[in-house]
């Protein structure tokens, strides 16, 4: 079996509204499911990505008003690497004041310090985000994670700590030295990737296990199902399914514009709305 790619990215955020503003509004992302973290509905849990949410362009957050920066170290993503039509890269470059580097990448931040970065990918017209190009993970021993994602998950090794998939690459920082992550706004909290359906996501489960893995039951997310694990550096993973998808609760054309709790939040709805900071959505 092979890992198609990387399903999603979720971070830690402070202000709320700072942070749906820089996604939507300098980005452009869209936000496709405005709803709460499931574990701790106080708090919003906000999805952006293309206009479908396809697997392989969704970003998330978990905001909360206040929350103190994190540090950014090992055992973390360290970096998220976005894909935007080549031709655009000199807009970027102006929007984001941002100079390449020597691969022609564009490194920023977002307000609460994630570093981010965008590469030109052949695909796409116009100046839109299409999806991601992949991340970084920072690792004191990085043997162990890179024989995961190749004996198991299906990268290929390539040049410089890169791995690749069918869609995207996870680079490994080695830091030997480097002082342990430490998790607040601006950091990533996990990152997920795709299993092509239900099924798919069982046999990954037993194939983790097998390897020494404590892998987390199935959890019911509503838009897609997961399970957890972390992986020999410390950084949290996920496997997530395609399926159901963003448009399991709302039309396409209607993503993101209401608040969507699952089934088992709806009797709490009121309280919920009463607790959580006022947004002003995207027209």
């Amino acid at each position: 079996m092979n890992i198609p790619g990387i399903h999603h990215v979720t971070a830690l955020a402070s202000d709320p509204q700072r942070n749906l503003d820089f996604y939507t509004g300098l980005l452009g992302l869209r936000l496709v499911k405005l709803t709460v973290n499931f574990d701790d509905p106080g708090t919003y849990h906000l999805y952006y990505g293309d206009r479908t949410g396809t697997p392989g362009s969704i970003m998330t957050f978990f905001p909360s008003p206040g929350a103190s920066r994190g540090r950014q170290g090992a055992g973390q993503v360290t970096e998220v690497s976005f894909e935007a039509p080549r031709g655009s890269l000199d807009y970027w470059m102006a929007l984001l004041s941002a100079t390449p580097d020597e691969r022609g990448a564009l490194h920023f931040t977002d307000p609460d310090g994630l570093p981010l970065s965008l590469v030109a990918s052949q695909n796409g017209a116009g100046t839109s985000i299409t999806r991601f190009a992949g991340v970084t993970l920072t690792e004191r021993f990085a043997e162990r994670t890179g024989e995961l994602l190749t004996a198991t998950m299906g990268y290929d090794a390539g040049d410089a700590g890169q791995f690749h998939s069918g869609q995207d690459v996870v680079r490994i920082d080695h830091q030997p030295q480097a002082r342990a992550g430490m998790m607040g706004a601006g950091t990533v909290h996990h990152v997920a990737f795709r299993a092509e359906t239900d099924q798919r996501q069982l046999e990954w489960q037993q194939l983790l296990m097998r390897g020494g893995l404590q892998v987390t039951e199935v959890l019911d997310r509503e838009y897609f199902h997961s399970i957890y694990f972390r992986e020999p550096g410390g950084v949290l993973f996920e496997i997530a399914t395609d399926p159901p998808g963003f448009t399991v609760d709302e039309q396409l054309d209607t993503l993101g514009t209401h608040l969507k709790l699952p089934p088992w939040l709806e009797p709490d709805r009121a309280e919920i709305e009463r607790k959580l900071p006022k947004l002003r959505l995207p027209q």
